[in-house]
């Protein structure tokens, strides 16, 4: 598989947005955690791919992809605020493999291209966060990333079911 940061440029090609949304869907529809719950709601999905690859053509954000030959089976975006008080750092947002492809390293290396990309940026941290009740700390923490807050119930995954979102933190400069 090969990590690849995607060209402002060329965020609006049919088969990017096409493999991308189909991931999306796949990861959410096995239960990932990735701003939906299954099953998945493919306009809405589709809505918010569209508008994250617009923040993306429009230099806001970053798109790292996994691409594995034949499709792109992975993605990740580095997400900017808009103030002057926080451009050391970015949030790391939307990161999901397509579940055929997990389970072999996947994940790591689009998070280490991610980490890369923020290293290249100049940046000195990344955020993101987590919704509790996955064990996705076990993935995150030997990357580097520590649990800095907990927002209680901050997550409604069903009308009885709420989760906690996890702030966690990784230093770029260390």
């Amino acid at each position: 598989m090969e990590y690849v940061v995607v060209d402002p440029d060329g965020v609006f090609d049919a088969g990017l947005r096409a493999d991308l949304l189909d991931t999306w869907i796949a990861a959410t529809d096995a239960g990932g955690s990735v701003g939906f719950t299954a099953p998945a709601p493919v306009h809405l999905v589709a809505d918010t791919l569209d508008l994250a690859l617009e923040r993306v053509a429009g230099g806001k954000d970053l798109l790292g992809v996994l691409h594995n030959g034949e499709r792109y089976v992975g993605m990740g975006l580095l997400v900017g605020k808009d103030s002057a008080l926080n451009p050391h750092w970015r949030t790391v947002l939307r990161v999901m493999v397509h579940p055929k492809y997990q389970g072999g390293g996947a994940g790591r290396q689009l998070m280490s291209g991610l980490r890369q990309s923020a290293v290249d940026l100049g940046l000195e941290q990344l955020m993101l966060t987590i919704r509790d009740g996955g064990n996705l700390e076990k993935f995150y923490e030997p990357l580097g990333y520590r649990v800095v807050g907990r927002h209680p119930r901050a997550v409604r995954v069903a009308p009885d079911d709420y989760r906690d979102e996890i702030m966690l933190v990784t230093d770029l400069t260390r």
